[in-house]
C-alpha cells in the first residue's frame, strides 16, 4: 500500500513494504530514485537490526545463533500504518514469531514522516518490549537521483558538510564486511567532497565519527539542492553503483562486520543498548 502526504510545495509517497520513502516531489522535480533494478532496486530502505553484513550471515546471541541477511529484516517486511494525518503518517513494525527466529528480542520499530514547508522530517523509534536490555543497529538508505536532469551530469555535483571535517575512508569487500586496517584519508580540514564515479568503484565511502550532522548535494551550475540532516546518526556512509545516475547518502549508528569478528551481537562496533522500558530515537530531514 501506498500513502501520500503533500502541500503546496511537496509531495511525499511511502509504501508499507519497509516503511520507505518512495518518492519526494517539488515543482515537478523528483528527488528520489526510481528504483530500477538495473541499478538497485532500493529506494529509502530502513536498516534494523544490523547496518552491512555478518560473518557467515550468523549472528551470536546469548548462546544461540540466529541467520540474518545483508542490513537486516526491516526493509523487506511489511509495516502497519499506524496513523494517517494530512501532516504525518506513522508506521510500526513489531516483533513477531518470524523475527524471532532471526533476532530473538521484542521490540516496535517505528517510522514517522511529518511533512513541513519544504521538508520531510523521518523519525525512527525503537521501543524495548522484551524485559531485559535489547541490542541492534540503526541506519539509513536514501538514495538521491544525481543527476537530477538531462542538462548536468554527475561531476556537476559535490557533497557539503555543514561543518569542516578531518576524514578517513573506510571501505568494505564484495561481501559488505569490513576491510580492516584500510583506510585512506578522505577530507582534510575541509567541508566539500566533489563527486566522480571512479570515486565509488571500490565500494562505499564508509566514515565513522563525522562532526557534521547536515549534508548537501549541491549542483556547480544550479541552485537545484537537497539537504539531509539527521540527529544521532554519528556514521555515514555514502554509496553508489557503478556509473549509476543516483547517490546514496546514509546516516548510521553501526558499522558491518569485519571477516574476522568472532564476538558476541553485543559486541558490535556501535551497537544501541536499550534498556528495558526505554525508548531509542533518531531523525532525518530531507529539505529541498
Amino acid at each position: 500500500m501506498i500513502s501520500e502526504l503533500k502541500n503546496k510545495n511537496i509531495t511525499i509517497k511511502v509504501r508499507s513494504l519497509g516503511a520507505e520513502l518512495s518518492s519526494l516531489r517539488k515543482n515537478n522535480n523528483e528527488y528520489i530514485w526510481s528504483g530500477d533494478p538495473k541499478f538497485w532496486s532500493g529506494q529509502f530502505p530502513v536498516l534494523f537490526p544490523i547496518i552491512g553484513n555478518l560473518v557467515n550471515g550468523i549472528a551470536r546471541i546469548e548462546g544461540k545463533e540466529y541467520t540474518l541477511g545483508n542490513h537486516g529484516f526491516a526493509r523487506k517486511t511489511d509495516f502497519k500504518l499506524l496513523e494517517a494525518t494530512e501532516k504525518k503518517l506513522v508506521y510500526s513494525l513489531k516483533y513477531n514469531s518470524t523475527t524471532l527466529t532471526m533476532y530473538p528480542y521484542k521490540f516496535d520499530l517505528q517510522l514517522t514522516y511529518t511533512l513541513n514547508e519544504n521538508s520531510v522530517n523521518i523519525s525512527y523509534k525503537v521501543i524495548n518490549l522484551d524485559d531485559k536490555n535489547i541490542y541492534f543497529q540503526l541506519g539509513t538508505h536514501p538514495s538521491f537521483n544525481c543527476p537530477s536532469s538531462d542538462n548536468s551530469s554527475f561531476s556537476d555535483y559535490f557533497l557539503e558538510f555543514n561543518k569542516f571535517e578531518t576524514l578517513k575512508r573506510n571501505f568494505c569487500d564484495s561481501s559488505n564486511l569490513l576491510i580492516e586496517n584500510k583506510e585512506v584519508s578522505l577530507l582534510e580540514n575541509s567541508n566539500k567532497i566533489e563527486l566522480n564515479h571512479s570515486m565509488f568503484y571500490d565500494g562505499a565511502l564508509l566514515i565513522r565519527d563525522i562532526k557534521s550532522n547536515s549534508i548537501s548535494l549541491k549542483n556547480k551550475n544550479n541552485l537545484r539542492t537537497i539537504n539531509i540532516s539527521n540527529e544521532n546518526f554519528p556514521y555515514l556512509g555514502i554509496w553508489q553503483p557503478k556509473d549509476a545516475p543516483f547517490i546514496c547518502i546514509e546516516p548510521w549508528h553501526g558499522l558491518a562486520e569485519s571477516k574476522n569478528f568472532k564476538g558476541e551481537f553485543k559486541e558490535k562496533e556501535m551497537i544501541i543498548e536499550l534498556k528495558k522500558d526505554s525508548i531509542h530515537l533518531s531523525s532525518i530531514t530531507l529539505t529541498v
